[in-house]
């Protein structure tokens, strides 16, 4: 190798140095010590000390009414501030924060026009932080782009505040784990609003699951696959374009946790499994640099086209029972729109969009009323139970809505909720470690053990326990 060869490769691996530092959430230039980015990696699966105690099935006292505070009303938060005001009076709004006082005074009047009265926090970056000090607060919901969601988690649990933070609830490894140990510290929820997790098939099917209809779980297949380009470059879309950024800094799978929730759910992933190591690997990029030449020229991104991330991330996960799971992420191509939502076992197999059921015994698929009849029998009881709700106040085809009356609920109720921070922490740093497994070849990484060796405990969902 000449001396040019070697100034390349030295280059090459200084920025990958870099990337890997970005994803495990150390920085600066002696981010690695004196040892080498093989070696932290390889560290990132190491047992940590616990700094408080687990919050696994963790229960506070019965809350007849819940108050609630919004961080965030944009698109996302609006609808949750409608949806939330339906729960009254098992729930109240007492206050919204949104930098934007326009949004934020529009969710309030929202809020008063159902006969509430939440106070309005505006106008500063740090407008949020005055809010969650207030003692007239017991959970703090937040719609804020992905990178806020971490430090305006962590803090609301320090001021005592139980947090829902919208997907996915961290994109480092080091701030998954600060969500774990403040979680633990402070002894609050913190639960990642993963809302397909309450669809009506993926209910059915975590019901089926649940009473050995597959049989032996064996595989799944997760993604989310959403042509998302003319949201992403829209100037009005996404609040500063934040969203595309991410594609133009990272490679990986961004957004994991829509098509991974659910199946992670089936497999009993920390109640008795848990995920082992990934392996990940992009395409190359071209869906977004060829319609940056499409927009209109005043546009940041017009003609841009060093995007990082690839069109395709595709992931493969191992578990420790051996089961294989692989979840894919493409936001920048036409491919209609999918979660996959496939599951395998020994005696069944499903896979969605369409939704289809095979059996023991057929070369086939089920017949729609063949499927059907299954799908009714082993049907969740809280989409019967909440039928009319649903219908009243939806949410993508009602998931959304039935997420907050059980996140509600159980603070009624004193039950623990059905997801915790080890889930939200699980679900979310397949993001990280897929960039790192891209920038060291396409090598396994080993998952962070957040349960701290507690996953071995076989446990009920909440949603399956208490409903």
């Amino acid at each position: 190798m000449n001396k040019s060869d070697k100034n390349i490769d030295r280059r090459k691996f200084l920025r990958s140095s870099a990337l890997v530092g970005a994803f495990l959430g150390i920085t600066g230039a002696n981010a690695f010590g004196k040892g080498n980015v093989e070696k932290t990696v390889e560290r990132i699966g190491e047992r940590r000390p616990s700094y408080g105690k687990s919050v696994i099935n963790l229960k506070v006292d019965p809350i007849q009414q819940v108050k609630v505070a919004f961080i965030g009303v944009g698109n996302r938060g609006a609808g949750h501030v409608e949806r939330m005001t339906a729960l009254h009076p098992k729930a109240v709004i007492t206050a919204i924060c949104d930098i934007r006082d326009s949004y934020a005074q529009k969710s309030v009047d929202f809020a008063k026009s159902k006969g509430q009265n939440p106070k309005k926090y505006s106008g500063t970056e740090d407008a949020w932080k005055e809010m969650v000090k207030q003692d007239n607060i017991d959970l703090v919901i937040i719609c804020t782009p992905w990178g806020l969601h971490v430090p305006m988690c962590v803090y609301a649990m320090q001021q005592g505040k139980h947090v829902a933070t919208e997907v996915p609830a961290a994109y480092t490894v080091e701030d998954c784990w600060k969500l774990v140990d403040t979680a633990e510290e402070t002894q609050r929820n913190c639960m990642m609003l993963e809302n397909v997790c309450y669809g009506d098939e993926e209910l059915t099917i975590l019901n089926m699951a649940s009473q050995g209809f597959f049989g032996t779980l064996t595989h799944g297949e997760a993604a989310y696959i959403h042509d998302l380009r003319e949201s992403m470059f829209s100037k009005t879309g996404y609040y500063n374009q934040w969203r595309i950024r991410h594609h133009v800094r990272y490679d990986g799978n961004l957004y994991p946790t829509h098509g991974l929730g659910p199946v992670a759910q089936y497999m009993g992933i920390n109640r008795g499994d848990r995920f082992g190591h990934l392996v990940s690997m992009s395409s190359l990029e071209a869906g977004l640099s060829e319609y940056a030449k499409t927009v209109e020229p005043d546009n940041e991104f017009y003609n841009y086209s060093a995007f990082k991330h690839g069109d395709m991330n595709t992931s493969l996960i191992q578990t420790y029972k051996g089961r294989s799971i692989m979840v894919q992420h493409d936001t920048g191509s036409p491919r209609v729109y999918t979660r996959i939502n496939a599951l395998m076992g020994t005696k069944a197999y499903h896979e969605g969009y369409p939704s289809r059921l095979s059996i023991n015994g057929k070369h086939d698929w089920l017949t729609e009323e063949e499927k059907a009849e299954y799908f009714e029998k082993y049907k969740h009881p809280i989409w019967n139970q909440l039928k009319n709700q649903i219908a009243a106040n939806g949410g993508h085809g009602g998931m959304d809505f039935v997420m907050f009356y059980r996140l509600i609920d159980c603070f009624n109720q004193g039950h623990y909720l059905d997801q915790d921070v080890y889930d939200a922490a699980d679900w979310s740093v397949v993001t990280p470690l897929s960039g790192i497994s891209i920038q060291m070849g396409n090598s396994a990484v080993k998952f962070p053990d957040f349960t701290r060796g507690k996953w071995k405990e076989e446990r009920e969902l909440g949603i399956m326990a208490n409903v």
